[in-house]
């Protein structure tokens, strides 16, 4: 008898896990741990958390999407040096570009997208603090989005 209750709606299991989490994300970036973290790990830390971010945008937007994010740890020790440098700023707008979008598509209402790494990493440079809000956005966003996959999936 308990089968039949299990056989009456089998797409309702499968279509409900579909929706659901993978597993939780940190919504817990912050710049000045990163910084700091990254010093007494002579920059292993920060390393850590570009890989954690770009494997976080691939499991939120993927399914959405259908793009894929290159692993950080590829970005940095193959292509940077075969590009001489240029292939990181290439990644990092698209990835900053996939979290704008990302947020807009999720209705979360903050501002980000690849102006602002253009903006405040790049021409902020010049004022020496603008790569720091840069990446103080970015961990925010991450961290907004982290927290709206963690609640709705």
């Amino acid at each position: 008898m308990n089968e039949n209750v299990v056989n009456q709606n089998p797409g309702a299991g499968a279509a409900q896990t579909a929706q659901s989490p993978v597993g939780t994300l940190r919504t817990n970036r912050s710049l000045l741990k990163t910084i700091l973290l990254s010093c007494v790990t002579f920059g292993i830390y920060g390393l850590v958390v570009y890989c954690n971010m770009s494997t976080d945008i691939n499991t939120i937007a993927q399914r959405y999407d259908g793009k894929k994010t290159m692993h950080y740890a590829l970005v940095v020790f193959i292509f940077s040096w075969l590009t001489l440098m240029i292939y990181p700023i290439v990644w990092l707008h698209k990835f900053c570009a996939r979290i704008g979008n990302e947020l807009k598509r999720r209705g979360i209402n903050y501002d980000f997208g690849a102006k602002d790494m253009w903006l405040w990493g790049v021409l902020g440079s010049i004022i020496i603090v603008g790569p720091f809000i840069f990446a103080h956005k970015m961990f925010s966003a991450m961290n907004k989005l982290c927290a709206d996959y963690n609640e709705k999936g």
